[in-house]
């Protein structure tokens, strides 16, 4: 997957544009991820992700960085061996295109904020 395009509130990956926060795997995109708790990401939210076994997973914050990513959820996803970078979206999307793929990469990102 490749993301072609990020602004505030939009993300283009694969020509294909989706306008709500998205977790995107190396096959698929989930474009109905939301938060429990909005702007706070917590290990409940990422279930999905764990399931599907990351070696590295990118966090984009917002446009502004308010989605919070608590140290604990980073503990947490650490602890079951997946290297977490934490950035701003702009940011998370230029590392999930340049990461190099030989290792299971996953990007959750929030569009707005």
């Amino acid at each position: 997957m490749h993301i072609d395009a990020y602004s505030f509130g939009k993300i283009v990956i694969d020509e294909k544009t989706y306008t709500s926060d998205v977790i995107v795997y190396p096959d698929r995109v989930d474009s109905s991820w939301w938060r429990q708790e909005g702007h706070n990401l917590e290990k409940a939210d990422l279930k999905d992700v764990l399931e599907a076994g990351p070696d590295v997973l990118i966090i984009g914050t917002g446009d502004s960085g308010v989605m919070h990513v608590p140290e604990g959820t980073v503990r947490f996803l650490e602890s079951r061996g997946i290297q977490v970078l934490v950035e701003k979206t702009g940011k998370a999307v230029e590392i999930f295109n340049t990461h190099p793929r030989d290792k299971k990469v996953i990007g959750a990102f929030h569009l707005t904020c």
